[in-house]
Parts: C-alpha cells; sequence; structure tokens
C-alpha cells in the first residue's frame, strides 16, 4: 500500500512513517533500514558525543540514498555543536525535542533542512507552527521514554484542528490498527519507536529486545514525575527505586540516579538497573523482523482495516 499525504510529499518518503528518535537505541544501522523500507530513519542523538554523532551520520549516508533525519534534544548541553554538525553534514530531516528549536530555526531552514517538533499539546503545536516548524509531531503518554499528559487518541485530533502544517501521531502506534486509527482522527503520518526496537537492525542489546518481547498489557510504568519530566520505562528494579524516591519527593536523587542509565540498559544490556525505556505497546511486539517487514506488514494491515471501514454499512 502506498499512503500518500502531505508528510510523504515534504519528506520525500513512500510511506508516512517515521521511526522514532530513542537515544541510545536509534542507530545509522536502524535508520537506514527503515528509510530503505520507504519510511524516515531518525538516528537519535541524545547526549552523544559530537564526533560520535559525526561517525553515525556519515554511517547513515553510506547505507541509504534515501532520505533520512537526527533527533535533537534541545537540553543536551552541547546541543549548539550537534546543530552545527546537522548543518554541516546537511542531514535531510531533523526533529526536536525537550525545549524551543526557535533559535536554530532560521539556519536549519537556508539549508532546506525539514523540521519536525514533538509536541505534547496544542498551545505547544501552534508556537511550532508559527517558527516554521514543517510538522509537528504529537506524542501521546502511551509512548516510551518521557511522555506528557495526553493520550494520543485525545491529543491527534486537537492538533490536527489547531494548526495547517501535518500533525505525525506518535505513542501507542505498534501496528497497521494504530495507523488507521490515527488517520481516522486526522493525522497524515505516524511515528513508531518500540516497535522498532525489535528490528532485526536495531542493535540494542538482545536482552532489552527479549524483555519487549516478554511484555504484557500492564509491564511499563511512568517514573520520575516528582521531577516535572516523567519518563515510562518497563517495570524493572530500577524503576521500583526511582517509584520508592517519587513517593518521598526527591527529584534531585532520581536525576543523579538517572544518570548513564538508558545507556547502561541498551548498549550494556542491565535488565535491572538500567532504564528499559519503551512505550506500552510493547505488548503489542511479538517477534524480530526486518525493518521492511515491520513497515510492509503495517501498511497493508492499514490498507486492510481501512477498506473494511469504507464498506460496512452504515444503519439507516
Amino acid at each position: 500500500m502506498t499512503l500518500r499525504t502531505r508528510l510523504t510529499e515534504v519528506l520525500g518518503i513512500e510511506h508516512p512513517i517515521i521511526q522514532g528518535g530513542m537515544a541510545w537505541t536509534a542507530t545509522a544501522e536502524l535508520a537506514a533500514a527503515v528509510s530503505n523500507a520507504g519510511g524516515l530513519g531518525i538516528i537519535g542523538a541524545g547526549h552523544m558525543p559530537t564526533e560520535l554523532l559525526r561517525d553515525e551520520i556519515k554511517r547513515a549516508k553510506a547505507l541509504t540514498d534515501k532520505p533520512f533525519g537526527v533527533n535533537l534534544m534541545l537540553l543536551t548541553p552541547h546541543i549548539d555543536e550537534l546543530v552545527d554538525l546537522v548543518l554541516a553534514e546537511r542531514v535531510p530531516v531533523v526533529t526536536t525535542g525537550a525545549g524551543n528549536p526557535g533559535k536554530y530555526m532560521g539556519a536549519l531552514k537556508e539549508q532546506n533542512i525539514k523540521v519536525l517538533t514533538v509536541v505534547p499539546s496544542v498551545a505547544l503545536a501552534k508556537r511550532m507552527e508559527s517558527i516554521g516548524a514543517d510538522a509537528v509531531i504529537g506524542e501521546g503518554m502511551e509512548a516510551g521514554g518521557h511522555i506528557g499528559e495526553l493520550t494520543t487518541m485525545v491529543l491527534t485530533p486537537q492538533l490536527a484542528d489547531a494548526v495547517d502544517i501535518p500533525v505525525v501521531a506518535a505513542g501507542g502506534i505498534a501496528d497497521g490498527r494504530g495507523v488507521a486509527a490515527v488517520f481516522a482522527l486526522g493525522a497524515e503520518g505516524v511515528q513508531v519507536g518500540t516497535r522498532f526496537m525489535c528490528a532485526e537492525e536495531c542493535t540494542i542489546h538482545p536482552g532489552v529486545k527479549s524483555r519487549i518481547l516478554r511484555a504484557k498489557d500492564r509491564d511499563t510504568v511512568v517514573t520520575g514525575r516528582s521531577t516535572g519530566h516523567p519518563v515510562r520505562v518497563i517495570k524493572n528494579k530500577l524503576s521500583r527505586v526511582i517509584d520508592e524516591l517519587d513517593r518521598e519527593n526527591k527529584p534531585q536523587e532520581i536525576e543523579e540516579l538517572g544518570t548513564g542509565k538508558l545507556r547502561l540498559a541498551m548498549r550494556e544490556g542491565d535488565l535491572d538497573m538500567g532504564s528499559l525505556m519503551a512505550g506500552q505497546s510493547a505488548a503489542m511486539v511479538c517477534e524480530i523482523l526486518p525493518a521492511q517487514q515491520i513497515i510492509d506488514e503495517m501498511m497493508a494491515q492499514a490498507e486492510e482495516v481501512m477498506t473494511h471501514m469504507c464498506s460496512m454499512p452504515i444503519g439507516a
């Protein structure tokens, strides 16, 4: 199925599927595989050292001739260096989170880099449209990692009504049924994270993939609410410790404890004290497949659902 939307036209991609820019998870190998499959692959910069991100970008360019992007966390201490690198390497697309990209928007647009901003609310979406974002990514609280308060089901239609630029829905989408659902709500694309963690090309530790495959419907929990930056993870020893610190209202201790824990999980495979950032859709991930097959199956199921809905009789 080829589902053309304003998003696919803006980004120059075949399918309206963006891979989430997950730090220490979304490497060049995964990004290139998703782009080669017709979606938009994203390298997750996170707090990555500048030279390491340079290597990732160059490797992605060697692995694909299709558009790909870099996700920039704007609260990263050396964000200015990372933006300069993205500009120098002429990365086709940038997605941003954890801050306002207004400071960098002029330079990015001068290079014809498409800018998509992650938003948890209508107010922020309107602000991002006003400063020149090409699309907004409405991320519901079902997503893994840092989250807002609204669900994807509630946020998506409000964003579609509020802005004129394309809306990408994120959070809780792991198959074609989710794609069809958010398109019915006004989205023109989806961002998928957790499902791609179990792509063959995803280079995270095999133990993390196994934990996702074993996940049940209530296996994720939101941690760190007292810090003002809640995070959804799969339950483990670390999440239980943080939950206790939350109850004791010790945000500073949570911040200190959490430092380096995402890398500890994703790269070193510590399933107890690593941060297992993943969304509620982990319970829907049942097998490890190539990115191409994930996207093909997602789009085929979306077409099936949409066709079925269109053919359903409407009672008088």
